[in-house]
């Protein structure tokens, strides 16, 4: 046998070996670390989400707390309903994605499967109503109104409903008792969103996915406290379901109640007569256009003077928050938000804005005061004010001479105020203002509260607009293309204002200046700014935040009152303020522009003030503006192209007044009054937090026989502005 040598293998084997070996020894080390990872330094952690993949949530939603009166009438509230859902996770799981559950749900609630399917998809902006908005992870409300059969059936039958629960639910419910809707007031719910959920996630109040949340009105403003906290149990279930133990009980807790300062039956009163009042003007032809009048919207603010909260709201066209429960149809989404309905889902009484008129001569006359102009003096009312060639006309043309700022509050004459706003933008330094121009017309109104929020408690209020030299440059600045395009020399009204305000837009004009005396041209005011200048007015000077909520009582029977507060005071003194309120209230007597309206009204014992307004709005019909006060509640009315202020505010006002105080035509008490005070008690809240409901009768509007005023005493009004 022959020796073969070694030639060098060995140690290419060895080599080999020893990388095989480091190689082995490294997957070894990292295994290791990654164990070290998992068990020891995240250990906690992995361990704590392995045995939440085995722990189920029961959520079971708090009873979102009531909204009552000022007298604890219901204004929203909950009842018990049959309500089906449907899990879309579940649904989702099937290879069908839940067709033919709901196709056999639909068979049992009676609706098209179609109309089931809606109900369930998630919108997107390419998805009509109806549709989700709120978490796909939550139930979905199928219908709120099932019958106990029903249930019945998809109860007994699980096999065939996966994924379908039917069983009794809180569901919130605007009852309207006594015909107050105060539908822009409360506002309305819908489901929370992801999105929502996760800003709130790190907040002192998180958002659950089977929250609904307030969307408007004080159902958003007050959504914290009226919400409550849902309770929340966590069960230990086994890979199959099983339950195998409870591990945590979050306690749930009630919404708290809302206690406001709106009367209801005020609120009926103040709706049924601004409808009214719409409906009856519609009726009339408008002398300037030869059309009737559309009276196309329209809003009513009732407050207390000295306090600022708000009695009555009302807007019209007006909606029944009903239709949100549950999720709104197609149907009712188009008529809500579209342009043929003219936008009821608006608060008119705080987003409605329009120029004010003639209620706007309360500033113009405090501006004038301040600028030195004496409120006793005699100030020219002629027919007309002419300036450079352009003539400014009195309303119908009628003069009286020279007469007090008083009277030409009483008589509403606008040329008065022309020429005091020329005047005044004369001093100023015209088309080149100086640098220390007072502008007292401009800085008045703002010190009025006009041009800014008032802070009233309800979401999405608008600031209106006060045209002084800085907002006619910011203007221009951000419309000076669009005019130079469409602006044309010599042509049409409207290309040939665009062409001026394309060269000259910046600068405030004398005519600007006399428009806004008058409280036209660009001022654009809103109800509640109004509502909160005259009760200042009327408690001698204090602009207060108007306020809807009263009281938050909690499930335990703690009260937290909302108290009112000031945002400002008028700026003028006591005695200009007296004047003021001497001048409205010759308004309403013989003489003055609302007397017709006012006839028979007891001045000896409740003091009536007022303010006629009729504002003129390029290509539309005038808007009526009543602005009125007593010692205790200030009333404000609007119509867009209703006509004149008295004319079209007057009778809705005077029955409004009629209600509150138990008065007839002729000023006699009916023995019936409303609310002749304020109500300064909260109703008795019992230990439990929970309020009696008082009773309520719906309001029954007067006969045309009751409606008919006492003759006219004095000399009939030269006008109805």
């Amino acid at each position: 046998m022959t020796n073969i040598p070694e030639t060098g293998r060995t140690p290419r084997v060895q080599i080999r070996l020893v990388i095989i070996q480091v190689l082995v020894f490294s997957l070894l080390f990292t295994l290791g670390g990654r164990l070290w990872y998992l068990q020891i330094r995240n250990g906690n952690e992995y361990a704590h989400a392995a045995r939440s993949n085995h722990v189920q949530r029961v959520v079971q939603p708090a009873v979102r707390g009531a909204v009552l009166d000022a007298r604890g009438v219901p204004l929203a509230d909950n009842e018990t309903r049959l309500v089906v859902s449907a899990s879309r996770t579940d649904l989702m799981r099937m290879k069908d994605k839940g067709k033919a559950v709901l196709t056999r749900l639909a068979g049992v609630l009676d609706m098209k499967p179609q109309d089931v399917m809606d109900k369930i998809r998630l919108c997107d902006s390419k998805t009509p109503k109806p549709c989700w908005n709120g978490s796909p992870y939550q139930p979905i409300p199928v219908t709120l109104e099932a019958t106990t059969q029903q249930a019945l059936q998809i109860r007994e039958r699980p096999e065939d409903f996966p994924g379908i629960t039917a069983e009794p639910t809180a569901v919130r419910r605007y009852p309207a008792l006594g015909g107050a809707r105060a539908a822009q007031v409360l506002g309305y719910l819908s489901p929370v969103t992801d999105e929502e959920i996760q800003q709130a996630k790190n907040t002192d109040s998180p958002h659950l996915r089977s929250d609904q949340v307030g969307r408007s009105g004080i159902e958003r403003t007050y959504d914290k406290e009226l919400r409550g906290k849902a309770q929340v149990t966590s069960y230990e279930v086994d890979n199959l379901g099983r339950v195998m133990g409870q591990t945590k009980s979050d306690p749930g807790v009630a919404g708290s109640t809302l206690v406001t300062s709106i009367d209801a039956r005020v609120q009926a009163v103040a709706e049924y007569e601004l409808a009214q009042a719409m409906k009856t003007v519609r009726q009339e032809t408008d002398n300037i256009t030869g059309r009737k009048y559309e009276a196309d919207s329209g809003a009513v603010v009732v407050m207390e003077t000295k306090t600022g909260r708000v009695v009555a709201m009302a807007s019209q066209p007006d909606y029944d928050p009903n239709a949100w429960v549950g999720g709104i149809s197609g149907a009712d989404y188009a008529r809500l938000t579209s342009k043929d309905s003219n936008f009821p889902l608006l608060n008119r009484a705080i987003q409605g804005q329009a120029p004010a008129g003639s209620i706007f001569k309360v500033v113009s006359a405090s501006a004038a005061v301040r600028a030195g102009y004496p409120f006793d003096s005699k100030y020219n009312c002629s027919a007309s004010y002419n300036m450079g060639g352009r003539s400014f006309a009195n309303f119908e043309s009628k003069g009286h001479g020279p007469i007090t700022l008083g009277e030409a509050l009483k008589f509403s004459c606008n040329t008065v105020f022309y020429a005091l706003g020329h005047e005044e933008w004369n001093r100023d330094g015209g088309l080149q203002p100086k640098k220390d121009a007072h502008d007292w017309f401009y800085r008045t109104a703002r010190e009025f509260g006009l041009g800014a929020e008032t802070g009233i408690d309800l979401p999405n209020e608008v600031s209106g607009r006060i045209p002084d030299r800085q907002w006619k440059k910011s203007f221009w600045e951000a419309n000076k293309d669009a005019w130079c395009k469409q602006g044309k020399k010599g042509g049409t009204y409207v290309e040939q204002i665009a062409y001026e305000n394309c060269l000259e837009g910046n600068q405030l004009k004398a005519f600007d200046s006399i428009n806004f005396a008058i409280g036209q041209g660009d001022v654009l005011v809103t109800p509640i700014q109004m509502a909160t200048a005259y009760a200042a007015i009327s408690n001698g000077g204090t602009l207060y935040n108007p306020t809807v909520g009263k009281a938050v009582v909690s499930p335990n029977g703690k009260v937290e009152t909302i108290e009112p507060k000031a945002h400002g005071k008028l700026p003028v003194d006591a005695k200009t303020i007296s004047d003021l309120d001497k001048g409205l209230r010759m308004v309403v007597e013989p003489g003055g522009t609302a007397a017709w309206r006012f006839v028979g009204w007891p001045q000896d014992k409740i003091p009536l003030r007022a303010k006629t307004g009729t504002a003129q709005v390029y290509g539309k019909q005038t808007t009526s503006w009543l602005a009125t006060y007593t010692d205790d509640f200030t009333i404000v009315m609007t119509i867009s192209q209703g006509g004149t202020g008295s004319g079209a505010s007057g009778p809705a006002v005077r029955n409004i007044y009629n209600a509150m105080y138990g008065l007839t035509m002729d000023g006699k008490p009916t023995g019936k009054a409303l609310l002749p005070k304020p109500e300064a008690q909260l109703p008795p809240v019992q230990p439990d937090g929970s309020i009696q409901a008082p009773e309520i009768k719906p309001y029954v509007p007067p006969s045309p026989e009751e409606l008919a005023p006492p003759a006219l005493a004095g000399p009939p009004p030269l006008r109805h502005d």
